[in-house]
């Protein structure tokens, strides 16, 4: 991939705006750029579950990482959910003249997880062990395959799920996902969409977002980032250590998501994007 190139990665809450984000995403691509989309499917998986009767659960783990619990069944709904995520962004895409191929990380061992045998969650003040889980570290993506796919004319689409050594499909952090997905393909900037502005030093209240991290702050800012946004901070961190230049946290509830991040909008974390304005 070139200095122009793109990961975004599209967060699966609430208030996010698909077909925006498809159009800005279709404008991107046809302007020349290489795009890899990665999705997550938070909000399709709590609805499907708990219209199957196995409501959602979190763990928070004593640094205050905040993750689904996912039993075998919950990765069976969390596997449909995501699935039907993405055939919807590939159709939408598609529909925008976008050669959008849609994949979960466990295709072609597009992404490889460790699971983790034991988790520790805090519950009522003390720790308890977890080990029923189906969730795995990204250990690492398959660059030569998207490559392959990137050379050929497609735009990936690809699902947070992920498979083992020993063959395990995992439930894998999205935002971690795509940075491995940045690092492997070797993106000039990654994109981390969500429904808030950036990363806030005092949430929810967004007139405290930060504008800009330096590489040398990104453990710093771990440390007072709250909820699951120390998730994506841990994934710019990570992206960052692989290589990849810049990383954007931004709004993905605006009209033109991608291309207002690529213009400052939101937080931007290591080398500042050249040409941006103020976020």
């Amino acid at each position: 991939m070139t200095p122009s190139s793109l990961v975004i990665k599209i967060g699966g809450a609430e208030g996010m705006d698909q077909q925006a984000l498809c159009h800005d995403l279709a404008a991107q691509w046809h302007s020349g750029r290489s795009l890899v989309v990665v999705h997550g499917g938070s909000a399709e998986t709590d609805a499907l579950a708990a219209a199957l009767g196995h409501p959602s659960r979190t763990l928070t783990a004593p640094s205050g990482h905040v993750s689904r619990y996912t039993d075998r069944r919950t990765l069976e709904i969390f596997a449909m959910a995501t699935a039907r995520v993405n055939r919807l962004l590939v159709e939408t895409l598609q529909g925008l003249g976008v050669n959008a191929l849609g994949l979960s990380g466990a295709d072609g061992r597009l992404l490889r997880a460790r699971r983790k045998e034991v988790q520790r969650s805090v519950e009522g003040g003390r720790v308890r062990l977890v080990r029923d889980d189906w969730t795995g570290t990204v250990t690492a993506a398959n660059g030569e395959l998207l490559r392959l796919l990137l050379d050929a004319g497609y735009l990936p689409v690809i699902a947070p799920l992920a498979i083992s050594d020993r063959g395990e499909l995992l439930n894998v952090d999205g935002d971690r996902a795509a940075a491995a997905v940045a690092g492997a393909v070797g993106a000039g900037t990654l994109l981390l969409l969500s429904n808030v502005p950036g990363l806030l030093r005092s949430y929810p209240d967004e007139g405290s977002l930060v504008g800009h991290v330096p590489a040398h702050g990104v453990e710093e800012a771990l440390g007072w980032a709250q909820g699951r946004m120390k998730r994506k901070v841990l994934g710019a961190g990570e992206a960052l250590t692989a290589g990849v230049p810049t990383v954007v946290i931004g709004d993905g509830r605006r009209a033109a998501p991608v291309g207002d991040a690529l213009a400052g909008h939101g937080t931007v974390l290591g080398t500042p994007l050249a040409g941006a304005g103020p976020a």
